[in-house]
């Protein structure tokens, strides 16, 4: 006997900063529409939602992310704190925004799966804060036992060919990239 959920659609929101919303590209060719189309071309049901916001830091997430909880959702990507990397943010204020955004899902929608997608900062932060920064996705992850991909811009951070003009928003192949190296994680959370 099957059940009808099983035929639903699973939602998958994205909730990021400016590689996720497509900065200099746009959406269309933004990694979640890629991953989107990908997962349709597989035989999935799938809805994308992408609440990428340019600019975005974590604490613009912790504000905004109540009003993405108005929509029921299967899984969660949690792709921010690169601004606040590229700020010099404290990195104990950009984990304690990224678990208070994972506690706010977990209390509305406790099913559901969630990743967090780990950055880098650029060397000229400085050794010490660069270390830091970098662990605490790795941390985050342990911590609320949430899954994580180390890091969003694997194969794609600093080759020129990749990137915009600014060395850091991907362009459309980039783009290609990140969303082949996510889908992995992705899928395997449906």
């Amino acid at each position: 006997m099957f059940s009808q959920v099983d035929d639903e659609p699973k939602t998958i929101i994205f909730y990021g900063d400016s590689i996720t919303a497509g900065y200099g590209i746009g959406t269309d060719f933004a990694f979640p529409e890629l991953i989107e189309q990908k997962l349709i071309k597989d035989g999935h049901q799938v809805e994308i939602v992408n609440a990428g916001l340019s600019g975005e830091t974590s604490a613009g997430g912790v504000t905004r992310i109540d009003w993405i909880l108005n929509r029921k959702f299967d899984v969660f990507v949690l792709e921010l704190g690169a601004n606040d990397g590229l700020r010099g943010i404290p990195v104990d204020e950009t984990k304690k925004n990224l678990k208070i955004i994972i506690s706010k899902v977990r209390d509305k929608y406790p099913e559901t799966s969630i990743l967090v997608t780990g950055m880098m900062v650029p060397p000229n932060m400085g050794e010490e804060y660069s270390v830091a920064y970098q662990t605490i996705f790795s941390e985050i992850a342990s911590e609320e036992n949430v899954n994580l991909m180390p890091f969003l811009l694997k194969d794609v951070a600093g080759l020129e060919e990749l990137n915009q003009p600014d060395g850091i928003h991907p362009n459309v192949e980039g783009h290609k990239i990140i969303a082949e190296n996510l889908y992995q994680y992705v899928v395997e959370m449906l």
